[in-house]
């Protein structure tokens, strides 16, 4: 595996800082010493705290693009692939996982971030109407997986039997609800 970019390396250094301390302990020295780069060397690549921030939604979304994609192609189907990535996403510390934490430390406090973060969740929210007839059910799979995410963020031990249980979980969300056959489809039960 190549070694990260020093932006890259920036990057993370200012998402680990963000996700872990806040961003009132944001400072360009801090990131800099945490990335192992001179401020000058940060500064050639992010020329404030605002140019790091940006770097940092512009990360997310592309992880969140990738991440729909993914489920778009997943075998099992978007709302399944959905529920059992809300609790694998962070039990297995994925990328997308440790740039939504630190951009959940701004979204409060930063107007950019918020709005950077309704569009995510607007994609996911297309994605998911894509494959849910129902607005209504696409909603509920949304919160269910967005609850799964924070119980396993928050490193409750009942996310492994949630995991174990993912397939009812989705059968139960289904029977309620068309789900287009693409999805489906070999998953259904009777």
């Amino acid at each position: 595996m190549a070694k990260p970019s020093a932006r890259e390396r920036i990057l993370g250094s200012y998402e680990v800082i963000l996700a872990d301390r806040g961003p009132a302990e944001i400072t360009l020295d801090a990131v800099a010493a945490h990335a192992g780069v001179s401020k000058g060397g940060l500064l050639y690549h992010f020329g404030s705290k605002d140019a790091l921030r940006d770097g940092l939604l512009e990360r997310l979304e592309r992880l969140t693009d990738e991440d729909l994609e993914r489920a778009r192609n997943a075998p099992e189907g978007v709302v399944r692939h959905y529920l059992r990535s809300s609790i694998t996403d962070v039990t297995s510390d994925l990328a997308l996982h440790r740039t939504t934490m630190a951009a959940l430390r701004l979204v409060l406090n930063d107007p950019i971030a918020a709005e950077v973060s309704r569009r995510c969740t607007e994609r996911t929210r297309a994605v998911m109407l894509e494959h849910v007839e129902d607005p209504l059910t696409a909603e509920l799979v949304m919160l269910v997986g967005e609850g799964l995410y924070m119980r396993a963020a928050l490193g409750e031990e009942a996310t492994d039997s949630l995991l174990a249980q993912i397939e009812d979980i989705a059968d139960r969300i289904e029977a309620g609800a068309p789900v287009k056959a693409t999805v489906a489809a070999g998953h259904r039960k009777g």
